[in-house]
């Protein structure tokens, strides 16, 4: 069984996948950063620095100034905003995913199609015709006889 798990691990597929994992982690750093740090604060300033984080509703009808204060009370809260927040954030990565992806296979799709396209070859010399290849083989037999 120890010999079965190692032959499992040894296999190049889970070795790849183990790095895709720890490059996606990385890589999701990134752009959580580009989106909280970057693209966000520049949406704020467009929609009048509005921040849906601080939307709630308090479930067993207290009032509370934010939902900090709501949360540290131990009340119930119905936090939608942060909801809408998560939403906002998931479609502004996935677009920011997209059009990476999008960049880096157009310069995969141009650096293959520059490696495919063959020098120009010059002519080859045109293969002989039926005719010129029996004419060929009858030399050739008389040449023998």
């Amino acid at each position: 069984m120890l010999q079965e798990f190692k032959n499992f691990i040894a296999r190049g597929n889970v070795m790849d996948m183990a790095v895709g994992i720890i490059i996606g982690a990385a890589f999701t750093a990134i752009v959580s950063s580009l989106v909280a740090d970057l693209i966000n604060p520049i949406i704020g300033l467009f929609m009048g620095g509005i921040d849906f984080t601080n939307y709630f509703l308090v479930l067993d009808g207290g009032e509370y100034a934010t939902l900090a204060a709501a949360e540290e009370a131990g009340a119930a809260v119905f936090a939608y905003g942060r909801f809408l927040m998560a939403i906002l954030n998931f479609l502004i990565i996935a677009f920011v995913v997209f059009m990476l992806v999008k960049a880096v296979n157009r310069v995969k799709d141009a650096a293959e199609t520059k490696a495919v396209e063959p020098e120009a070859a010059p002519d080859a010399p045109k293969p002989p015709t039926e005719v010129e290849l029996l004419a060929e083989i009858r030399d050739a037999l008389k040449a023998r006889a």
